[in-house]
């Protein structure tokens, strides 16, 4: 969204709003000049997972091993 500094001036808050909701920057036209504002973009909870070695083993030795006699219908 490009707006006038007068405009921003106007709505400040709104426009503050709009732009943290839908994350869309907003370019403020200034002296012939664009400056944007624009929301921060946290990381994922995901991203920031520290990577673990969890498997003590081969793999692919998990793979191919016999489950039968661990999983039962009649248990």
């Amino acid at each position: 969204m490009r707006i006038t500094a007068s405009k921003l001036r106007e709505n400040l808050y709104n426009i503050l709003d709009e732009a943290l909701e839908s994350g869309v920057p907003v370019e403020v036209v200034r002296k012939g000049r664009i400056l944007r504002i624009v929301p921060e973009r946290k990381p994922s909870k995901l991203s920031r997972l520290k990577k673990r070695n969890s498997l003590a083993g081969d793999p692919e030795s998990i793979v191919h091993m016999d489950w039968l006699r661990e999983w039962s219908e009649l248990r």
